[in-house]
């Protein structure tokens, strides 16, 4: 079993993805970016051949990272794929309200965000996490003709240009913060989407098999690998996460201006995407259940008289999931319901747009980056574990 300590997580803070680092490298010294993002505008899906006049690093690259890691057990992967088609909405919610904001509890993490004018505009991001997960729950999802490895592919190299930027305008203290996108962080993001969710459903008592709590997150140690994350480094279990997930916190969460930034523009979006204006105290009470008081107090999430109501939905979930296991009409009902409000939110966001993923040729000026197991029948979270 894997051991995290503060020695092996601030190796982890030095390392970032040299494979993606000096494609986008290549492509900036070349002035090929902007070339590169037309044409990468055509290619959209798994299989498709690549676009004329593409540049050659690049051109290798997405050649070399066409395909999903051999070790994949794809037994597990369609595990995981039914437990989001079971889930789709209560893991919508968790993603929304528990680990967008768990990204800005970590300083730093708030800081790099802020470093792009996508920003300013929290949905498209949104929109982006969004639409990687339902492509990613596709039954062909590593097929020819899906959408997400093109996606994953992006995304690897939209990374490795933040850091490219950072670096290049000195606007990162790499000795106080490391690496920007960091294998630290990629590893904690990864923890976010998967352990972090998990924990959600928990918490709203959405019922849970073990086995398959494990497959959606290995589902995302799949997509870690395909994102360019370190597989000596990453958890390979629950508990190995657990541990992992507490002492990153430890080391980094905490109180800042960007943070608190972020989570207003994240309420104020989805109180715009709430219909009328009588439920949206019901965005921050949710916000505040699902991560706590000292995080929602650090993002300056507002108290409001609709917090107790908020405490309530674990229970009328807990009714639904009843009526689902009592009854077949009901349990596709609700599943239809599921994926219909789960399409509906997606939609919201993109405004029907599929969104491309682009390399940033330039970061946002006017926003600063300050550098001073045993399965059992129902899955509950590993105990916290922390080693320093």
């Amino acid at each position: 079993m894997t051991t995290y300590t503060e020695a092996s997580m601030n190796a982890l803070r030095h390392s970032g993805d040299e494979l993606a680092d000096a494609v986008v490298a290549t492509l900036f010294e070349r002035g090929e970016v902007g070339t590169f993002n037309t044409l990468m505008r055509h290619v959209s899906t798994a299989g498709s051949p690549l676009p004329e006049g593409l540049p050659y690093v690049a051109r290798e690259y997405l050649q070399a990272t066409s395909m999903p890691p051999s070790w994949v057990d794809w037994g597990e992967m369609e595990k995981a794929r039914l437990f989001f088609i079971d889930n789709n909405v209560h893991i919508s919610t968790a993603l929304s309200f528990a680990s967008m904001p768990a990204c800005y509890v970590v300083p730093h993490v708030a800081r790099l965000l802020s470093t792009t004018h996508g920003l300013d505009y929290p949905s498209k991001r949104m929109a982006e996490t969004g639409q990687f997960t339902v492509y990613l729950m596709q039954p062909d999802a590593f097929e020819a003709g899906s959408r997400f490895l093109p996606a994953a592919q992006k995304v690897r190299l939209l990374h490795a240009s933040i850091r490219h930027h950072l670096k290049r305008e000195n606007r990162w203290d790499t000795e106080t913060l490391g690496t920007p996108i960091c294998q630290e962080d990629l590893i904690g993001g990864q923890m976010f989407f998967s352990l972090l969710v998990l924990d959600s459903l928990h918490r709203l008592n959405i019922h849970m098999s073990t086995e398959g709590a494990e497959a959606y997150f290995y589902a995302w140690r799949v997509v870690g690998a395909i994102l360019g994350v370190d597989q000596d480094a990453v958890p390979k279990n629950l508990e190995e996460a657990r541990q992992f997930l507490d002492l990153y916190m430890i080391r980094h969460m905490g109180p800042s201006e960007e943070g608190a930034h972020l989570t207003r523009q994240l309420i104020d979006l989805y109180e715009d995407v709430v219909p009328g204006t009588f439920f949206d105290p019901i965005v921050s009470a949710l916000i505040r259940y699902l991560i706590g008081d000292t995080c929602a107090d650090w993002l300056q999430v507002p108290r409001t008289a609709w917090d107790n109501v908020a405490k309530a939905v674990p229970s009328l979930l807990g009714v639904l999931e009843g009526i689902e296991d009592r009854s077949p009409l009901g349990a596709w009902a609700l599943d239809r319901l599921g994926h219909l409000t789960t399409v509906l939110e997606l939609s919201s966001l993109t405004r029907g747009r599929v969104m491309h993923y682009a390399i940033p040729e330039q970061l946002k000026k006017d926003y600063g980056v300050s550098g001073t197991v045993r399965r059992s029948h129902r899955w509950t979270p590993p105990a916290p574990t922390v080693t320093t």
